[in-house]
């Protein structure tokens, strides 16, 4: 085997190889196709089958694998579920690539999330198990010993069709009353040779393969829009992904953004928070609901944690679903989008970034760098609402944002932003009208509930109809109207099926 240094070299000098680690080796993929997933290489190049192919759009979790990366700081490894069905091969170079092959012992001993697995009878047919055990080892690495809550909500981008999930939890559960081992603890996760080893890979140059671009800085990825304005910004892959393997597109070339440090950092700074284009959903969340706590639920609802783990908020923001999320609760925030052509930089109200349905106010070349949420405020009450069929990874009927400021006891500023109401996300004009400037009481919310006909006209479609979402939407704004006049923490939807439970 060659030293680090002459890895590093090798390395540095084959710019058009993909090249990750894989149960402490080395592997190089050359004339990798750009659109070619983990998923894919795992089964059809490697054979390694124990990663399953469920839904081939990141819902089901049979597909999970867990990847890692070096800390930012340099002191260890990161790892985290991601969804390998729709995350593209190219995407993981210089990281490390986990399968449910990979945490046996060399005497074949199990892994003690696989024996709990195998204890508490939490396999029948078997397709979805080495799911399951991917995303209790992601799990396992970060707490052994994990409540039933952390466990569920580790799992909820895990389908099983056969067991039920009881066995499947309490593997969960007692999975960290097995003896450690020596590989794939939480204390030897990050062994020395895995960060010499992904040290050696480390890319100091940018990977260039025909139709996929990683540059490694900002200034790289405007020259590269430039000269072809065609291209496609790719970050996280969790939407672009299904292009392929659900649409089966034909992809224009594509600029991966996530392997340029600067859009990979969350900072805080005096007129906000930036969150920049690479960041993924999970830390992204974290930061916001650190600084608006009533947005918890909303970020535990978001997708799974192998979405959330491999998906970004610029990356949400750029799609512009209108039922995307995140995008009421920033519109609500008063955020905005940080946009770069070429060597100039403008800030545009993210309320602003949609001119239409998958239309954009961008600028040929033009793309996102970050978006900045501004700080907490003295006197602004906020909150958050989804409403959709299932709890856990589903897609909003509604989703709905409030930001509203009350002084002496009139509305003194008010920002009702809503998406699933219309072809974007968007604000409620006519029912802010109805409230600002006036008193904050019963009569005023119901008259700025009727004015949400005179700002919406929403489709019927599977989710719900254009008179339910509209009726949802006046009861969410009363909702919102009752927390605040009588301040409390709302009842999460788990809490109360838990406590119905327990009774």
């Amino acid at each position: 085997m060659l030293d680090a240094p002459q890895l590093k070299l090798r390395h540095t000098a084959a710019r058009r190889e993909v090249c990750f680690l894989l149960d402490g080796e080395i592997v190089r993929v050359e004339n990798c196709p750009p659109t070619m997933t983990v998923l894919e290489y795992l089964r059809e190049v490697a054979h390694r089958t124990g990663t399953k192919e469920g839904c081939a759009e990141g819902d089901c979790g049979a597909c999970t694998v867990v990847i890692g990366e070096r800390a930012p700081n340099g002191s260890g490894v990161n790892y985290r579920a991601v969804n390998s069905c729709i995350r593209f091969l190219p995407t993981i170079d210089g990281q490390e690539l986990v399968t449910v092959e990979s945490l046996s012992g060399p005497d074949g001993t199990l892994h003690p999330v696989q024996q709990a697995m195998v204890d508490h009878h939490g396999s029948q047919c078997g397709f979805c198990t080495p799911g399951f055990v991917m995303s209790l080892f992601a799990l396992y690495l970060r707490d052994a010993t994990p409540s039933r809550d952390r466990v569920v909500e580790a799992l909820s981008g895990n389908l099983c069709r056969c067991t039920g999930y009881r066995p499947i939890i309490e593997a969960g559960v007692q999975m960290g009353s097995y003896p450690q081992p020596r590989r794939w603890s939480r204390a030897s996760a990050a062994t020395a040779d895995s960060r010499t080893l992904l040290e050696a890979i480390h890319r100091t140059e940018s990977l260039h393969l025909p139709g996929f671009y990683a540059p490694l800085t900002i200034d790289e990825v405007a020259r590269a829009l430039e000269t072809d304005p065609s291209s496609v910004v790719l970050a996280g892959g969790t939407d672009i992904g299904l292009w392929v393997t659900k649409q089966l597109r034909d992809l224009p070339p594509m600029v991966y953004i996530g392997s340029v440090s600067e859009l990979k950092t969350i900072r805080h700074e005096p007129d906000g928070l930036r969150v920049g284009a690479a960041v993924p959903l999970a830390e992204a969340w974290e930061a916001l609901v650190r600084l608006y706590p009533r947005l918890g639920e909303m970020a535990q609802r978001f997708g799974s944690p192998p979405v959330r783990n491999s998906g970004t908020l610029c990356g949400n923001i750029a799609n512009g679903s209108p039922i995307g999320d995140s995008i009421p609760v920033l519109i609500a925030l008063a955020a905005q989008v940080e946009l770069r052509c070429g060597a100039a930089t403008r800030y545009l109200p993210l309320e602003r970034l949609y001119l239409g349905y998958q239309r954009k106010a961008l600028a040929s070349a033009e793309f996102i760098v970050s978006v900045r949420i501004p700080l907490p405020s003295a006197g602004l009450w906020f909150s958050a609402y989804k409403v959709s069929k299932r709890f856990d990874q589903d897609i909003s009927a509604i989703a709905a944002a409030f930001a509203v400021r009350i002084e002496c006891g009139q509305v003194a500023e008010i920002r009702l932003a809503f998406g699933g109401m219309a072809e974007v996300a968007a604000r409620a004009p006519a029912a802010e009208r109805a409230l600002l400037g006036g008193p904050w009481n019963e009569a005023a919310i119901d008259a700025a509930a009727a004015r949400l006909a005179d700002d919406f006209t929403p489709m019927t479609d599977m989710r719900a109809s254009s008179a339910y979402r509209l009726r949802v939407a006046g009861n969410l704004l009363r909702r919102c109207y009752l927390e605040y006049s009588e301040p409390r923490e709302p009842a999460r939807v788990a809490d109360v099926v838990a406590a119905e439970g327990r009774e």
